[in-house]
């Protein structure tokens, strides 16, 4: 599966934990152990000057690699999503190779 941009819905917990993902009207909840990292985006070739205090989602941006479930399906759905700051937007970027035939169906044969 390719890379693309589609917008998610994220419930998170009083202390930030991430809890439910809805995507396409469906829910998801989230395994166990959702892994994070950071990527340096090239903020110099659009930005000339970051003034301080500013920098939150201009200069990182954070990346999760979700294990999703859904109720009634055994297998899980792997997702790749990024966390846009300050605006607090969630977007799915990547579906991992390990979708079953269910979720084959639903993303339109895919």
């Amino acid at each position: 599966m390719g890379i693309f941009s589609e917008a998610v819905e994220m419930e998170r917990s009083p202390s930030g934990e991430l809890l439910r993902l809805t995507w396409r009207g469906v829910s998801y909840s989230i395994g166990p152990h959702p892994l994070c990292w950071y990527e340096r985006r090239p903020w110099w070739e659009s930005e000339t000057r970051i003034p301080p205090g500013e920098g939150v989602g201009i200069v990182d941006t954070q990346m999760w690699r979700l294990q999703l479930h859904r109720e009634g399906q055994a297998e899980a759905l792997t997702l790749d999503v990024v966390r846009y700051r300050p605006a607090e937007r969630w977007r799915v970027i990547k579906i991992h190779e390990a979708v079953d035939d269910v979720f084959k169906e639903e993303l339109g044969g895919a």
